[in-house]
């Protein structure tokens, strides 16, 4: 199984849309620090007929070492979701696509 790349994604970028390599890598960067910047203000980041990436707070909890028994507390912290769309949910399984969208 090969692994999607930040390279990878500016090749795509450089050999579909015809920017160099380097402006290609630049816009690949500047949208990644755009939803990143996004996400640590607590917005969440919709990509329409791919997914929702959003933010959640968890709150603390007790959690239990499995070697020794021993309980320990989990701080509250923030974690990072994604929820993907019915339309990649269906490429994902081979599915037709839901009625009402757009091939993506």
């Amino acid at each position: 199984m090969n692994t999607l790349t930040r390279a990878s994604l500016a090749e795509a970028i450089y050999s579909q849309v015809g920017l160099s390599r380097n402006e290609s890598a630049a816009l690949l960067e500047a949208v990644l620090e755009h939803m990143a910047a996004a996400l640590e203000a607590g917005e969440a980041v919709k990509i329409s007929a791919f997914g929702t990436f959003m933010v959640r707070q968890k709150g603390q909890r007790v959690g239990r070492n499995p070697k020794t028994g021993v309980e320990v507390p989990i701080l509250p912290r923030k974690v990072l979701s994604f929820r993907p769309s019915q339309v990649l949910k269906a490429r994902i399984n081979g599915q037709p696509l839901p009625s009402g969208t757009e091939d993506a």
